[in-house]
């Protein structure tokens, strides 16, 4: 009988080992000094009570470590006073509990054990979806059984929330804030919508709408769509660090979470409120090319700049790749990203890198067909070609234009762009534009004048003499502009 109890003391031994040696020794200690803190004991009066009572860590001990992380952290802002939102702390103590142990019926016990801790850190920062799956099941629904498309949504909707709520609370927006950005509760409805939108039945259909919400997902879906939806991860991932505050300053092997939010330069102290949300923000920017995730600098906003065609080419031209936002007056947000360099001249340019988006009904990404190679085109001053900015589709049948003369614009795709597959984005196929942003992405090209000394007019005679022909003159205002985005850093910390 010993014997037995012995071989399950060692299998479970064992199992923790390997477990454990999944982190670097810095790791270790970092998760036996947070397990230490939440079981409430510390150095070696910890050790000597281990053996006689066995350390664990309740429901309780977790919310009270929120409120102990808000009182190291005293001047966070107001609306974020715990790292937290109480569900999503719920949700990981559940997780948590659902590590089952050799030899034990840990489901019974309310409380966790060293072991089921760092299983559970192990499995969702270090595993596979096949290690993550059973844990998030039980995040989701703390039963683990088949799960319906209701719970899952709002799994995801803390989730998002969850990451949006910590980054803020960290100070690890990088130069965006829940201030200079639009409202993120409907971002996070959206990013849910969009990443729920990859949940696929067991025949390979996909469920949309309330069909989705009452229909019944068993492990194997979940499992499959953690596997392709690398979102899930990541966040779960930026939740335990930042929240619990465990391995956040250690570099990770992967981009995904050094760039998930890119770094914002130019709207410190100019009162912008972008047209993005930080959920859309995420997500738009995880579409982009790899090495342009790190940094988004403001270009132009026709709420600094003015409403002018002309002053939108003069800040855009020859600035190196970029997303443009559209808000039209129905409040419909979209816009595409351009992979190179706009240029004012009549022929389409760009590669298939580009894409199409939308904001805000809904969020989603559309990318090129390979129908033709109408990526992204810019012209102005001409007669004979039309004037104005347009991606995808062909002239006159644009998946997104905007007309030189500025304020009008088209998303025509009957019944869909050809170029990016996209439908019809704005809320009208004709619109009427209400605001209108562009951000440089990745770093600024040479060639567009670093540190303010040279405008665009400089290093483009021809922008220069479109300018002219529009009835500018190089003196307009905010074609010269200092460049406190290049000196300065937006970063919060």
């Amino acid at each position: 009988m010993t014997n037995q109890v012995e071989k399950m003391g060692n299998a479970e031994s064992n199992a923790y080992q390997n477990h454990l040696s999944r982190f670097l020794p810095e790791e270790q200690s970092d998760i036996d000094g947070l397990f230490d803190t939440l079981s409430g004991s510390s150095g070696s009066s910890g050790a000597k009570n281990a053996k006689a009572a066995k350390k664990t860590v309740t429901l309780a001990a977790l919310q009270a470590r929120q409120s102990v992380i808000h009182d190291v952290f005293p001047n966070s802002e107001a609306h974020t006073r715990e790292p937290l939102p109480q569900p999503m702390t719920a949700r990981l103590y559940n997780g948590m509990k659902s590590i089952d142990l050799p030899g034990k019926s840990s489901g019974l016990s309310e409380q966790i054990a060293k072991e089921q801790f760092v299983i559970f850190m192990s499995n969702l920062l270090k595993g596979n979806a096949d290690e993550k799956i059973s844990i998030i099941m039980r995040m989701i629904d703390k039963t683990g059984g088949p799960l319906k498309g209701k719970q899952i949504r709002e799994f995801t909707e803390d989730l998002i929330t969850s990451v949006v709520h910590v980054l803020s609370y960290r100070k690890e927006l990088k130069g965006w804030s829940l201030e200079n950005t639009r409202d993120s509760s409907s971002g996070v409805k959206a990013l849910a919508s969009e990443l729920l939108s990859e949940l696929k039945l067991p025949d390979g259909t996909k469920p949309m709408g309330s069909q989705l919400l009452e229909a019944n997902f068993d492990q194997s879906v979940i499992e499959d769509w953690v596997y392709r939806v690398p979102q899930i991860s990541v966040f779960l991932s930026v939740v335990i660090r930042q929240g619990l505050h465990v391995l956040h300053s250690l570099p990770d092997q992967t981009n995904d979470i050094l760039n998930l939010v890119p770094h914002c330069k130019g709207v410190r102290g100019r009162g912008v409120v972008s047209l993005f949300d930080i959920p859309a923000i995420i997500y738009i920017n995880s579409h982009l090319p790899a090495e342009m995730q790190h940094k988004w600098q403001l270009l132009f906003s026709s709420r600094l700049h003015g409403e002018s065609f002309s002053q939108l080419c003069a800040h855009i031209v020859n600035k190196g790749p970029c997303l443009v936002i559209i808000r039209d007056l129905d409040g419909f947000l979209f816009g595409g990203f351009a992979s190179h360099s706009w240029e004012v001249k009549p022929q389409f340019q760009g590669d298939n890198r580009c894409f199409l988006f939308s904001v805000f009904p809904t969020l989603a990404v559309y990318t090129y067909t390979g129908y033709n190679e109408h990526y992204m085109y810019l012209n102005h001053g001409q007669q004979t070609m039309p004037n104005g900015l347009g991606m995808g589709g062909q002239h006159g049948y644009f998946g997104l234009w905007i007309d030189s003369d500025y304020g009008k614009g088209h998303s025509k795709a009957k019944p869909r762009c050809t170029t990016y597959n996209s439908p019809q984005l704005s809320a009208k196929e004709d619109f009427t534009l209400d605001a209108l942003e562009v951000w440089a992405v990745g770093d600024t090209p040479e060639s567009a004048g670093r540190k303010g000394k040279k405008s665009i007019l400089d290093v483009d005679p021809q922008a220069q003499a479109l300018l002219e022909m529009a009835g500018k003159s190089r003196q307009s205002e905010g074609l010269r502009e200092p460049m406190e985005e290049e000196e300065g850093d937006d970063d919060e910390n």
